[in-house]
C-alpha cells in the first residue's frame, strides 16, 4: 500500500534519512521505533506531506504522492499534542475537517455522531469544551477528528507520550482495539519499546536516519539483527568474556564476537529443552522487587555478572548471598 523508495531527506548539511526503502501493507499497524533524533518523525511527516524528500519517491497504491498536496493524500494525522482547538466543543473539533470540505449540515451531523459512537464519546461529551476532558478523552477526540474524513491511512506521532504511565497502558489497549475495529492502515511513531511491541504488526527500528531492522515484534525482540536493535529493545545481558571462558559457553560462543542474552532467558531452573542447555554456578549479588517479578543480579563463578527475572509466586524467593545454578539455552544467545 505505502512504499518508500530510495528516500533521502536532508536539512542543510544534516542527513536526516539515508536511502530508506520500506513497504507497508494495507491494514497493518506499522510502527517507526527509535530514540529521539533518529528520523522516525521526519519520515512520518514526509508521508503526510509536511516534509518533502530531497530524493526518492513515496508511493500510495503504486501512485506517486511525493509532491501531492497534504489535503489530497487521504491521510489522517494525530499529533503528539493532539492539536485540538481548546475554545471549541468536542463536536466542533470533530466537525472541523468536514466544514473545511464544505459538507452539508446534515451530513456533518450524521458523520460526527457516528464516529463519536465508534470511539465511545457520548452526546454529553460532544457538548463539552476540549479543556474539560481527560487526556484519554482528548486522545479519542483527536482520533475521531482524523477518522471522520474516512482517510485510507492514520498517522500517529507519539500520541501517548504526554500521559501518565497507567493511562498510557489503558489507551494503548484502546488504540489497538480501535485500529482493529476500523481496519485502517496505521503508522505509529514512538520511542517506547513496550508500546511498539504490544501494538504493532510490524516494526521498523530507526537509528541515525537508517532502518536497522524491519520485522514482527517477535522477530525484533528474539532475533535482533544488529547490536543496536539488540540493546535498544528490552533488557539484555552482555555476557562477560570471562563467563564464556570459564564455562561450557566456550563451546557455543564465538570469542571474536560480543555475546548477549535477554534477562528472562537466564533461568534459575533447569530448562525443559535440554538440547543446548548450559549450566553456570553463581551467587545472588542483588535483588530488585517489582511486584509481578523480581530481578536478580548474579555474580557468576569465574567472574562477571548476569541478570535474570523471576515471576513472583510467593514461593522459593532467593536472598542476596544465596548460591544458585543458572541455565542458558545456547539458541537464545545473540552475537554481533
Amino acid at each position: 500500500m505505502i512504499t518508500f523508495k530510495d528516500i533521502q531527506i536532508k536539512f542543510g548539511d544534516f542527513h536526516a534519512i539515508k536511502n530508506l526503502n520500506l513497504h507497508i501493507k494495507e491494514g497493518e499497524f506499522f510502527t517507526f521505533l527509535g530514540p529521539s533524533g533518529c528520523g522516525k518523525t521526519t519520515i512520518l511527516r514526509s508521508l503526510v506531506g509536511f516534509v518533502t524528500p530531497t530524493d526518492g519517491q513515496i508511493l500510495l497504491n503504486d501512485k506517486e504522492i511525493t509532491h501531492v498536496p497534504i489535503e489530497k493524500r487521504d491521510i489522517g494525522m494525530v499529533f503528539q499534542s493532539y492539536a485540538l482547538f481548546p475554545t471549541l466543543d468536542v463536536y466542533e473539533n470533530i466537525a472541523f475537517g468536514l466544514r473545511v470540505k464544505k459538507a452539508s449540515k446534515a451530513e456533518t451531523d450524521a458523520q460526527v455522531r457516528e464516529i463519536a459512537r465508534k470511539v465511545d464519546l457520548s452526546d454529553e461529551q460532544l457538548r463539552k469544551k476540549v479543556s474539560e476532558l481527560s487526556g484519554g478523552q482528548q486522545q479519542r477526540v483527536a482520533i475521531a477528528r482524523a477518522l471522520v474524513l474516512k482517510p485510507s491511512i492514520l498517522a500517529l506521532d507519539e500520541p501517548l507520550s504526554n500521559l501518565d504511565a497507567k493511562l498510557r497502558v489503558q489507551l494503548r489497549n484502546e488504540l489497538k482495539e480501535l485500529q482493529k475495529k476500523f481496519g485502517i492502515t496505521t503508522i505509529y511513531v514512538t520511542h517506547d519499546q513496550e508500546e511498539a511491541l504490544t501494538l504493532s504488526d510490524r516494526i521498523a527500528v530507526f537509528n541515525k536516519g537508517v532502518v536497522e531492522q524491519v520485522g514482527t515484534p517477535q522477530e525484533i525482540y528474539n532475533a535482533s539483527k544488529t547490536e543496536f536493535v539488540c540493546n535498544f529493545i528490552g533488557d539484555i545481558n552482555r555476557i562477560p568474556p570471562e563467563v564464556v571462558a570459564n564455562s561450557g559457553l566456550k563451546q557455543v560462543v564465538d570469542p571474536r564476537k560480543k555475546a548477549y542474552i535477554r534477562n528472562e532467558k537466564v533461568s534459575l531452573e533447569p530448562l525443559r529443552d535440554k538440547e543446548g542447555e548450559v549450566r553456570l554456578r553463581g551467587k545472588i549479588a542483588d535483588q530488585e522487587f517489582y511486584g509481578l517479578y523480581t530481578k536478580y543480579t548474579i555474580e557468576v563463578a569465574g567472574g562477571g555478572l548476569l541478570k535474570t527475572v523471576r515471576t513472583e509466586s510467593g514461593l522459593d524467593r532467593h536472598q542476596a548471598g544465596d548460591e544458585v545454578d543458572l541455565y542458558i539455552n545456547a539458541k537464545d544467545i545473540l552475537q554481533y
